[in-house]
């Protein structure tokens, strides 16, 4: 069966990697998923053990892009993961925290997130695609920290792409902030969003739903709900998971989450013959996923109840990949997603049945949740018995994987990002601020550029007419 893309609400079917690429979000408002999803066989498995980050990433993206040639993802993989692009020679970095616990370092890239590894894939892919077409294409995305810093920063130089970032105004790290905002590229938009992050996720769907205006202004998307991003994701999962360190043992992995897109991503690796046992989900106060995965409540909260957090990034109510998370456990039943995503989410959530969580329980995946104290316990625990700092969404990770974890098996622990992106919370912790490389110095004092926006589509909308490229234009 040839690979093709549907939509999780079933009004779209037949789609190459490359449209969806383009297009982020289906026309009918659900999320892209490949049908079917790939297999690496046993063989696939040996030849990519213990292989260079590059090529386990080509192989990846290029199960999901059939009609790309191969040669092509290879160029496209070596250049995202070349050594001037991340500082560490093995791009993910695998280090001890303790006896037959792991922390797998994915933040060695420009911005210090995990988000630039999927990221600067996806900005080679889009230049490749958008030059073969001859077309131009505006992204439009929301970020709650890392990903607008990570797909800016991925999107510099590129000719064929203009950027609109909306972030939640005054609820990113200062770090994060001005990642973003100290940018002045001519194709390089921030708007700073009066609302959380929830706001600014609805923005970008809803704007994706006006047809007229996404032809109009070609918008595309960087977040997770692009499936080139989740590709690009699953990859380092296969990585970490044939790691030689490992022998060929299945491995447990601790996710910080929030939108799900990256335990998502570890969902599907597993899916493609990955040697991971369980998916170990880990939230912080704003505990919706966790929540769900004790009682098979998905209850969405409004903006009063979204707690601003010492791990920010996961201040998230509603968690986007998640769609396709429940397509697939509903056996991809697009008429079970679209009543769920459709009409319950509206109403402000929905509870699935014991059939649905048999099939959860199957997935691997299990979920726990961390506070402001776990944090901070934890940051301090790991700085004086291992001598490593991380940061607070990893403490999240470290802290309810630990809490969850198998003896018998391998834990990995997944690195989101570099302590000095959270400066605040690190020095309450270890009572001084972190360390910051020095290509950041300075960071905070330099000139922002950021427009203000009211949380409404038309708002958005009116600044993409004024600053973006209209396709309709002569």
């Amino acid at each position: 069966m040839t690979l093709q893309y549907a939509s999780t609400r079933g009004g779209m079917d037949g789609a190459s990697f490359s449209d969806v690429l383009l297009a982020g979000l289906a026309p009918d408002g659900g999320l892209v998923v490949p049908e079917p999803v790939p297999v690496l066989s046993a063989r696939d498995l040996d030849r990519l053990r213990g292989a260079p980050y590059a090529s386990v990433a080509a192989a990846v993206v290029a199960r999901f892009a059939p009609e790309i040639p191969e040669a092509e993802v290879a160029r496209m993989a070596h250049d995202a993961y070349a050594p001037s692009v991340f500082d560490h020679p093995d791009v993910v970095s695998l280090s001890l925290l303790g006896p037959g616990v792991h922390l797998a370092g994915l933040s060695h890239g420009p911005t210090l997130a995990f988000k630039d590894m999927a990221l600067q894939m996806l900005g080679q892919l889009f230049e490749y695609e958008l030059t073969r077409r001859g077309q131009r294409l505006t992204v439009l995305g929301a970020t709650s920290g890392d990903t607008g810093s990570s797909a800016e920063h991925a999107m510099i130089g590129k000719r064929h792409v203009d950027v609109f970032m909306l972030s939640p105004l005054g609820r990113t790290s200062p770090f994060q902030a001005a990642q973003m905002y100290t940018l002045d590229e001519p194709n390089i938009f921030n708007l700073a969003v009066r609302g959380v992050f929830d706001d600014c996720q609805d923005l970008v769907k809803a704007v994706n739903g006006d047809a007229e205006f996404k032809a109009r202004y070609r918008i595309g998307a960087v977040n997770s709900i692009n499936w080139a991003r989740i590709a690009a994701q699953v990859a380092y999962y296969v990585f970490i998971a044939l790691h030689r360190r490992f022998d060929a043992q299945p491995v447990d992995v601790a996710v910080p989450t929030g939108n799900f897109g990256n335990v998502y991503a570890g969902f599907i690796a597993r899916r493609m013959g990955a040697p991971i046992r369980r998916l170990i989900v880990a939230t912080n106060e704003n505990d919706v996923l966790a929540e769900f995965f004790a009682t098979g409540t998905y209850r969405i909260r409004d903006a009063a109840e979204v707690a601003a957090t010492s791990s920010p990034s996961m201040d998230i109510s509603k968690a986007s990949n998640f769609e396709r998370y429940i397509y697939s456990i509903y056996g991809d039943d697009a008429d079970a997603v679209r009543l769920r995503f459709g009409d319950l989410v509206a109403g402000g959530g929905f509870t699935v049945d014991e059939d649905a969580r048999r099939a959860i329980a199957a997935t691997g995946l299990v979920a726990g949740s961390s506070s402001h104290d776990d944090r901070i316990a934890t940051i301090r625990r790991l700085a004086a018995e291992q001598g490593v700092v991380v940061d607070p969404h990893t403490a999240d990770g470290v802290k309810v994987g630990l809490d969850l974890r198998d003896p018998d098996v391998p834990l990995v622990c997944l690195e989101t990002a570099r302590p000095a992106k959270f400066a605040g919370t690190i020095e309450e912790a270890l009572g001084a601020p972190p360390a910051i490389p020095a290509r950041f110095a300075g960071l905070l004092d330099r000139e922002q550029h950021v427009a203000v926006v009211d949380a409404e589509i038309d708002a958005v909308k009116r600044y993409i007419a004024a600053h973006g490229n209209d396709a309709a234009r002569p």
